[in-house]
């Protein structure tokens, strides 16, 4: 019997489901859409790093709406209703406040917890090393910068990147906010710190 005809063991399948889990959470630290919109539109606003004052004024705005947006993504969730349809809300003390009407279920399950704050704090942190240290956005607020700080413009993205992705793996979200699968019960979705 070869290598590729044995069937992998449990300890190489715990394996692999905790790496893939541990990737599947981290894909969650930083809304994708988020992402894709800063970088898409940092070049245009920033001027491709020649900024004028209204190129500052501009980009600082996306920078700010974007922040938000990563920092709202960590205080949404979802679950599947009884007739199968996702519905979305924002977590409170008491519970799950739902965008649309749901009277006859339940989410009190669905509470804010002190794990929100905490990923939403890491996921801003996360978006400010990117988009800060981009390289348009560093010719625009601070040129001079890149030319003598050249080795803290290499070294710090990696570093909060490997610090932050290594505290989600420990402690990972469990919320299922908008853009990512629902749970499919009326489970709480939020089960970490």
């Amino acid at each position: 019997m070869s290598f590729k005809d044995s069937p992998p063991s449990s300890s190489t399948q715990t394996i692999a489901q905790t790496a893939l889990t541990s990737v599947g959470n981290l894909i969650k630290l930083l809304p994708t859409g988020t992402v894709f919109l800063f970088q898409f539109l940092n070049p245009i606003l920033t001027n491709n790093g020649q900024c004028h004052t209204i190129n500052k004024y501009l980009s600082s705005f996306l920078i700010a709406f974007c922040g938000f947006s990563c920092c709202f993504a960590s205080f949404t969730d979802s679950y599947i209703d009884s007739q199968g349809i996702t519905r979305y809300g924002i977590p409170t003390t008491k519970g799950l406040w739902p965008c649309s009407s749901s009277s006859t279920q339940d989410l009190s399950s669905y509470r804010l917890r002190f794990g929100d704050f905490f990923h939403a704090f890491f996921s801003l942190i996360v978006f400010a090393v990117v988009a800060l240290l981009d390289p348009n956005s560093v010719e625009c607020f601070y040129p001079a910068f890149e030319s003598t700080q050249k080795l803290l413009l290499m070294a710090l993205p990696p570093v909060i990147g490997t610090v932050s992705a290594s505290i989600f793996v420990l402690f990972p979200n469990n919320r299922h906010g908008i853009g990512y699968p629902s749970t499919q019960s009326l489970s709480p979705s939020s089960t970490s710190a």
